[in-house]
């Protein structure tokens, strides 16, 4: 339902109870301030870290919202903001990691018949959880890490497990993203602690071989007639042991090499594999899939059904390398969405 300027209707989600929260709320930032205004009137609803939903207002650039949050319980503060956001055109649910984008708020929204920014249910929910992701993209015929599920109570790795996988390794939750609680383990006597902090965030644990390769990221974008756009390939060098929370979100600890250099047949190869992936997990509106690009092929690191969407983020500076500004990356979103 259009107001009465005859502009799209815009609820923006974004914070949640994640580890996330941060990174998400600096994500809805850019994309409050990149929304035409002259297009779309934008709704905003703020996700406390407790879960408490507060609808906020616009002001212009930007979200406000009163200094502190309401004494709510988090469902009655869910059927106030379902008030607002039954009032809106789409929903653009801006979050990372769980409780946003896991398939749980999709399953509000879907409940609530809203249409929505991204993947549905079912692929939020598989992509969040690593071992899914690998499970169905291996089927697929794409290579990815060798590596071993640690279940709630399940702390160690057996010998002939250990032989296999060798070291170093990499200890991560099953469903968290951003590289929140993971570790490298270069000697088998740090595994327990590197185990531990992966159960900080959840119970379910993975043990990954270490792949060898270039790390190039590959930018996904869903049209509205279905067909999935590929921006140029993005290599990320730096400095650290790997790529963890503060090498992303450091200013300069990290670099973004856009497009990066690799032969056509290597291109052609993460192209097509990032396709792949997105139809193997269902996915929609857009996805950004990490690669490792070694010796002898494309292994598969992760994915993200909602990536990182800052101004520096590497989603939409693949695409504004390939010309497609920020404001134009989130008409696409919205469009696709409204489909």
């Amino acid at each position: 339902m259009q107001n009465s300027a005859g502009k799209i209707r815009v609820a923006v989600l974004f914070g949640g109870r994640s580890a996330e929260h941060d990174v998400s709320c600096r994500s809805a930032a850019s994309v409050f301030r990149f929304l035409d205004r002259d297009r779309y009137e934008v709704l905003p609803i703020r996700i406390t870290r407790a879960g408490v939903w507060q609808a906020g207002t616009d002001t212009g650039t930007a979200a406000a919202f009163p200094a502190a949050p309401p004494a709510t319980a988090p469902l009655a503060s869910i059927i106030a903001a379902l008030g607002v956001l039954r009032t809106a055109d789409v929903a653009f649910p801006v979050l990372h990691g769980p409780f946003g984008e896991d398939g749980t708020l999709q399953a509000v929204l879907e409940t609530a018949g809203i249409p929505y920014v991204g993947s549905g249910v079912l692929a939020s929910a598989a992509a969040m959880d690593k071992q899914f992701t690998k499970t169905l993209v291996a089927a697929e015929g794409i290579a990815v890490a060798d590596g071993v599920v640690l279940r709630d109570g399940d702390d160690d790795v057996t010998v002939s497990d250990r032989q296999r996988l060798g070291l170093p390794v990499f200890v991560k939750p099953a469903r968290s993203g951003s590289s929140v609680g993971v570790s490298r383990v270069d000697d088998w006597d740090d595994l327990g602690q590197a185990i531990a902090s992966a159960r900080k965030h959840d119970t379910k644990v993975l043990v990954e071989a270490a792949v060898v390769g270039r790390e190039v990221d590959i930018a996904v974008l869903q049209g509205e007639d279905g067909t999935l756009d590929v921006g140029p390939a993005l290599e990320i060098t730096h400095t650290a042991r790997f790529f963890d929370f503060d090498a992303k979100y450091t200013p300069g600890a990290a670099e973004f090499v856009i497009p990066a250099a690799l032969r056509t047949t290597e291109r052609e190869l993460l192209e097509d594999a990032a396709r792949r992936v997105f139809t193997a997990l269902g996915c929609a509106g857009l996805l950004r899939v990490d690669f490792f690009l070694t010796a002898t092929g494309v292994v598969m690191n992760e994915v993200n059904t909602m990536p990182g969407m800052t101004e520096l983020s590497q989603f939409p500076q693949i695409w504004r390398a390939a010309g497609v500004p920020y404001a134009e990356i989130l008409d696409r979103l919205l469009s696709t969405a409204r489909c």
